[in-house]
């Protein structure tokens, strides 16, 4: 099984549209039915999982979803890419536990992981719902993975 489609709950529609094209997603569907059913669908670049908004496609409550994911080999990199994109995104941050973040703002240090270990640094921002992203860096996988 892969993860093909991740289904975010929105207030706006084409405030999200909007967003997530600023940030160089791919629009692969906006499909409006007679009904009022709307599906719009992005995918990240490089990713094989799209997110999917629109009317009559959650129940969930804007903004309800938290720790979604995105892979980077450069934290740096990918920090100033979304604050260019005007994005309120987050310092560079890593864990005191070292093992992965903790919820929130709990024990984040600043800066990216003193041994810069892979899976170590992040940086995060939402979406203008508040829909949480966390950017994680990833340089050397683990085995198997």
């Amino acid at each position: 099984m892969k993860l093909e489609v991740v289904v975010l709950p929105v207030a706006d529609i084409d405030r999200s549209k909007s967003f997530y094209s600023a940030l160089g997603w791919r629009l692969d569907a906006d499909i409006v039915a007679d009904d009022g059913f709307r599906v719009v669908q992005l995918t990240p670049p490089g990713s094989s999982c799209s997110v999917i908004f629109g009317s009559g496609v959650s129940s969930a409550a804007p903004g309800s979803v938290e720790g979604l994911h995105l892979v980077v080999s450069d934290i740096e990199a990918a920090r100033a890419e979304l604050a260019h994109s005007d994005v309120a995104v987050s310092e560079i941050f890593h864990d005191a536990g070292g093992v992965f973040h903790h919820a929130g703002t709990k024990d984040r240090l600043p800066g990216p992981d003193p041994a810069r270990a892979s899976y170590g640094s992040f940086v995060s921002f939402t979406d203008p719902d508040g829909n949480s992203w966390t950017v994680q860096e990833i340089t050397e996988r683990l085995p198997g993975r």
